[in-house]
């Protein structure tokens, strides 16, 4: 159990250490898009499915409330919470628009959408991404497995170099955190 352990936890560096090594230019891009939108008064907007649903919720908190430092909220909202509009959409319209239907009625040009898919090909977060570009918000996702059919349709592609869910999606959280951290600053130095 003990090796099993370690393994694990060194598998997990190596994810980040390969994070490390390819996407920080990309990572200090998306909190460029996310600094710059709430400075002229957008939101964050986020969403994913299963545990990058629990992400979305999490990162968005972050924003909200505070992450490192005492500061006014920031406009940042999941679309993964509301379990009536969740139901209803999926229910009247299929579970591949739950996310692109929110996307109409709530995100306007000045919003960043950052969707979160570790396999890269979640359909409704594929589908609510090119309905955010149509209404020219900058789209950012967070990925694994190389990226999938969502790599190639946002604005910025943040894709973990592993195909492993779990460090995958550790990573995606650190990444979130990071883009945080850095808008955070980048707003209270304004």
């Amino acid at each position: 159990m003990k090796s099993s352990i370690i393994g694990s936890i060194e598998d997990s560096i190596a994810v980040k250490k390969r994070v490390l090594e390819t996407l920080v230019d990309k990572i200090a891009e998306a909190a460029e898009k996310v600094a710059d939108s709430l400075g002229q008064g957008g939101k964050i907007v986020f969403m994913g499915n299963g545990g990058s649903a629990a992400d979305s919720q999490h990162l968005a908190a972050e924003f909200v409330g505070r992450f490192q430092r005492e500061r006014d909220p920031l406009a940042a909202l999941a679309l993964t919470t509301d379990t009536s509009i969740l139901t209803a959409i999926g229910n009247d319209y299929g579970f591949e628009k739950v996310f692109e239907r929110q996307i109409t009625a709530l995100v306007q040009k000045e919003d960043v959408v950052i969707g979160i898919s570790t396999s890269g090909n979640s359909e409704n977060v594929l589908r609510a991404l090119r309905r955010a570009k149509e209404l020219g918000a900058t789209t950012i996702a967070f990925l694994g497995c190389g990226g999938g059919t969502i790599k190639a349709e946002v604005d910025i592609s943040i894709t973990v170099p592993s195909s492993n869910t779990p460090r995958v999606q550790e990573a995606h959280l650190t990444i979130g955190h990071i883009i945080c951290e850095e808008a955070e600053k980048k707003c209270l130095n304004s």
